[in-house]
């Protein structure tokens, strides 16, 4: 999947300037100072047993339920009806104030005959600061959890 990481840097920056700002913080100073930060970066590829609109809703419903989706879009799959790529922001880490960017792209499985199913690569990707979280990590590990279920 390339080209996954488009853009998260900059989000995951003016999130966190954003919620340093709500806490009266300096977020200019702190969005500068996060996109120099390094990522926790989490990846888990998985198979959905189910057609490629099923699957594609269960993970709609449990990227929906995590927060608020963003634009994003994998060069080369703009026009295909196979595959999908969803982006969101959700809180991770101590008291969920840390943001976390999850990126999902949904692919149909050419399976020939023997059934259906979607292949399903979700990136969850945060920020680290001087306390190692791990939120991207946690967080990729908890929605798979939700979509397997």
């Amino acid at each position: 999947m390339t080209g996954m990481d488009l853009g998260e840097d900059e989000i995951l920056a003016r999130q966190l300037a954003a919620v340093a700002s709500s806490v009266g913080a300096a977020g200019g100073l702190t969005g500068r100072v996060a996109r120099r930060m390094k990522k926790n970066v989490h990846e888990i590829d998985l198979v959905l047993p189910l057609p490629f609109a099923e699957a594609l809703g269960r993970v709609v419903r449990v990227l929906d339920q995590a927060g608020p989706r963003h634009e994003h879009s994998v060069p080369g799959t703009e026009l295909r009806t196979d595959a999908r790529t969803l982006r969101v922001v959700t809180g991770g880490g101590f008291g969920g104030m840390n943001p976390v960017v999850v990126t999902a792209f949904v692919e149909a499985l050419q399976t020939g005959g023997e059934g259906e199913g979607c292949a399903v690569k979700l990136r969850a990707a945060a920020k680290e600061g001087l306390i190692k979280q791990r939120a991207g990590e946690k967080t990729a590990k908890h929605l798979v959890a939700l979509l397997v279920e």
